[in-house]
This record gives C-alpha cells, structure tokens and sequence, in this order.
C-alpha cells in the first residue's frame, strides 16, 4: 500500500532535522540505508500480524553515512512481514483499518512537524 500525496514526496529536508521528526513521531532508522539513500520504519505488531510503515528518501546532497545529507523523501509505503520470507508490498495484501488509519494520522504529523522546520 502506497501513501500517495502526503506532501512528503515533495519534501527535502536536511538529515539531521528527518532524523529528530521520525524519532519523535516513533519511527526509527532502518536496516535499509547506505551512503546515498535511507528508509524510516514505524512497526505495528498486532494479534493479525506484524506490518512495516516505511518511509524512504535519497540524498540529493551530501552523505547519509557522515550524517551531513539533504533528502528527496518519497511516498511512504506499507507492507506485511511474513516469516521466514519478510516484508511483502503486494496489491493483493490487506491491511487492517485501524493500522491504515493510524498510519495516515502519523503522516500527517510528520508532515506538520516537518513543515515548520524546513
């Protein structure tokens, strides 16, 4: 599941700044990110499962590993885990309401906070 026009896709942001919004909003810094690119993961772990909120973007600017990059975010997306393959992104995958619902909820904060710092 895709997150299409949350305002983040339009958004750069210095990776310092990124960094503080997502750990304030709970997200953290995932597995998924090298010197020119990183992706933010908020996990829900509920009795149906376990699902990824993820949030990636891609230095137009400076080094993500040195910690001095500006970001291009890009639209977040959604996925389900599934043991032992992993995260699935699939069309055909459902999502529990009150998680989507959430997630929305969560951008849209991330959104507001970011807003006011860049």
């Amino acid at each position: 599941m895709i997150f299409e026009n949350s305002g983040l896709e339009k958004m750069v942001v210095p990776q310092d700044v990124l960094q503080n919004v997502m750990n304030k909003n709970g997200w953290v810094l995932g597995g998924s990110w090298d010197y020119e690119r990183m992706t933010f993961d908020y996990k829900y772990e509920i009795p149906e499962g376990i699902y990824y909120l993820r949030l990636p973007g891609y230095a137009v600017e400076g080094d993500v590993g040195a910690n001095s990059a500006t970001l291009q975010l890009m639209d977040p997306y959604m996925g389900k885990h599934y043991f032992p393959t992993g995260v699935e992104y699939g069309a055909d995958e459902v999502f529990p309401e009150r998680i989507v619902e959430h997630a929305v909820n969560n951008i849209r904060n991330v959104v507001k906070d970011l807003q006011v710092l860049v």
